[in-house]
């Protein structure tokens, strides 16, 4: 195919404009069904899942800069805790969304110039937040503004990309609170969905989601029922199947909940497969003044408050 008109100049100039920033926020799942079972042994999953408002410190970050030749560095609190020997950084989801959008930009006689990936890794690792799959999103977004190639891909192309790459993927390229079923891409956007002042917690330490998917006591479990808009009380009817299996396996995950809790949230959960737990509060100065409570008790644990994603009042 040949090169739609102009592209060349649009790449020329955003090589002259610079980096590109793009906020790859944590991922919470409010809520976490397991209601099935593929024959390929994926899970079926219904879940309510909402992400930290952009401008909170609750995410990773990536630069994405003009180069000579392909480059990918990591920084920031958890950034050590990422291997970055040849192999490792091949497997790593940044640089196989990289990979990935090139060879579609190039299918379509598009550029995809060589370019420098810095990462800011500031969410833990394998914590139950997406953080993984909300780079992987934020690489997609972030090339797509510095090859200025918006128009390349058309959304259902964006999508199945973003699915190759993993389930949450899809659901992280948007950042907006969904209904997310099968194992995660039919996404139904929840656009009522107030945001609400978070804390999050993680005592730092791993737990195996293949094991924790193992223990489930049953694989069919109650779906979600039709949401009523009344955040407060749809919320606090669901649940996450995997909270009991991971508590089993980390007694933190319990511990942790319940310090949350007892700083005033009226909801607490497990995200995703753990170990990260939330709780929801009626305000965002009490959401703060938790976190540092919570840092102050456990200085050896990450706490740390926000809001969410949502409509304001």
């Amino acid at each position: 195919m040949t090169r739609p008109a102009g592209a060349a100049g649009l790449f020329q100039s955003a090589a002259q404009d610079g980096a590109v920033t793009e906020f790859a926020p944590a991922k919470i799942n409010l809520a976490l069904h397991v209601v099935g079972q593929r024959a390929d042994g994926y899970h079926l999953l219904e879940m309510i899942v909402t992400f930290m408002a952009q401008g909170s410190a609750v995410g990773d970050v990536l630069h994405f800069t003009p180069a000579e030749s392909d480059s990918f560095s990591v920084s920031g609190r958890f950034g050590a805790e990422l291997p970055v020997d040849a192999a490792s950084v091949q497997k790593n989801l940044v640089v196989r969304a990289r990979d990935l959008m090139r060879a579609a930009l190039r299918d379509k006689g598009m550029s995809a110039p060589q370019v420098a990936i810095h990462l800011e890794k500031n969410l833990p690792i394998a914590s139950g937040i997406g953080g993984g799959s909300a780079d992987a999103a934020a690489t997609l977004r972030g090339l797509l503004r510095l090859w200025r190639a918006e128009a390349g891909l058309s959304d259902s192309e964006l999508a199945a990309l973003a699915l190759s790459l993993g389930a949450d993927v899809p659901m992280c390229l948007k950042n907006k609170p969904a209904e997310a079923r099968g194992i995660g891409e039919d996404l139904v956007f929840l656009d009522s969905m107030p945001s609400f002042p978070i804390v999050i917690g993680n005592p730092l330490l791993g737990v195996s989601t293949p094991d924790i998917f193992r223990r489930l006591a049953t694989k069919t479990n109650a779906p979600i029922p039709p949401l009523t808009g009344d955040w407060r009380t749809d919320l606090s009817g669901l649940r996450n199947d995997l909270e009991p299996p991971a508590a089993a396996l980390l007694g933190e995950i319990d511990e942790i909940s319940a310090m949350i809790a007892n700083e005033g949230a009226w909801l607490t959960r497990m995200s995703g497969s753990g170990a990260t737990c939330f709780g929801l509060f009626d305000t965002a100065e009490e959401a703060g003044r938790a976190a540092e409570r919570l840092q102050a008790m456990r200085p050896d644990w990450y706490f740390a408050a926000a809001e969410t994603t949502g409509r304001r009042s």
